[in-house]
């Protein structure tokens, strides 16, 4: 019979037989293993330096075009837009390309009448309603509540509002500085827009910057909103559209696939570059000057990356 010593034996045995096998097979594959994983190690940390050399490079020619755009801009820009007025509108997310398409602006010579940032909130389909509201209350003697969109649709009726504030008067009675004043303040003090100091009415043409689409739940809406407030801005006076890319659901994409919106606005798809925003400045020229329509930049639709010959 066997008893319980026999299976300590045995138990021991086996485990001993094991142990004695790692140790041999470890001691004969450590040499040629080691060898290998050291090998693939140093040929990996190569080909890590080589691609992080390719990097610094590639940002390093970015860099220098980007530098180069800027230098180049006074050449291209001096006096192109000298006495002519041009507000600059910006979408969420869109604040620093368009510090970037005003500082080009001035250098063409632009006046800038007013600088405002359309917040989040003014897409928000919860406050529909609630802009709609605004927007019917805050219209002025020289911007009547009769030249609105008479609609149920608070972002297109709100934006009617602002391009006829913004906008120099179009064979009507241009809007005064106080009823100007009022729709701003009435639209920035409700969080739908921020406004900086001094901003007037009387712009000649309108640069809209926007960013790279929403893509929250209601980011089809906010598109669609995007492009509303685009059509209702080049109703009266020229307007250029700067975005980031021209992918699905972006404005810039929104104007070049509309069969009329592209025929009236003209768009640029890489306004977060200085390229880009030199770029901007000369269609807004192009379309101020010449009251020629193009599609510039990088992204598809686009028929060249600047004006021909924006002057």
């Amino acid at each position: 019979m066997i008893n319980f010593r026999y299976h300590v034996v045995s138990l021991t045995a086996v485990f001993l037989a094991l142990a004695i096998g790692l140790v041999v097979g470890t001691a004969a594959l450590n040499g040629p293993v080691s060898e290998n994983l050291r090998t693939n190690l140093e040929a990996l940390k190569k080909d890590n330096d080589v691609r992080r050399d390719q990097v610094n490079q590639l940002r390093d020619e970015l860099n220098r075009g980007q530098d180069f755009a800027t230098e180049m801009a006074p050449v291209v820009l001096a006096g192109k837009l000298t006495a002519r007025k041009v507000a600059v509108v910006s979408l969420p997310g869109a604040d620093e390309s368009a510090d970037g398409v005003a500082k080009m602006l001035n250098v063409a010579g632009a006046t800038l009448t007013a600088r405002v940032a359309v917040e989040d909130k003014f897409f928000d389909p919860n406050y529909t309603n609630e802009l709609l509201d605004l927007a019917d209350q805050s219209s002025q003697p020289t911007i009547p509540v009769t030249s609105l969109p008479r609609n149920s649709d608070g972002v297109e009726t709100a934006s009617a509002l602002l391009a006829l504030a913004l906008q120099q008067g179009s064979g009507s009675t241009p809007p005064t500085p106080d009823d100007v004043t009022a729709v701003l303040t009435a639209l920035s003090k409700a969080g739908y827009l921020a406004v900086e100091d001094d901003a007037t009415g009387g712009a000649e043409a309108i640069v809209l910057v926007a960013a790279e689409p929403a893509t929250d739940k209601d980011a089809t809406t906010k598109s669609q909103s995007a492009v509303t407030v685009a059509t209702q801005f080049h109703q009266n006076r020229p307007l250029v559209v700067a975005g980031d890319g021209a992918g699905e659901g972006s404005l810039v994409s929104g104007v070049r696939n509309d069969p009329t919106l592209v025929q009236k606005i003209s768009t640029v798809d890489n306004v977060s570059t200085v390229q880009g925003q030199v770029a901007t400045a000369m269609a807004a020229t192009e379309r101020l000057v010449q009251n020629r329509v193009g599609q510039y930049g990088l992204a598809a639709g686009a028929t060249s990356m600047v004006p021909s010959a924006a002057s």
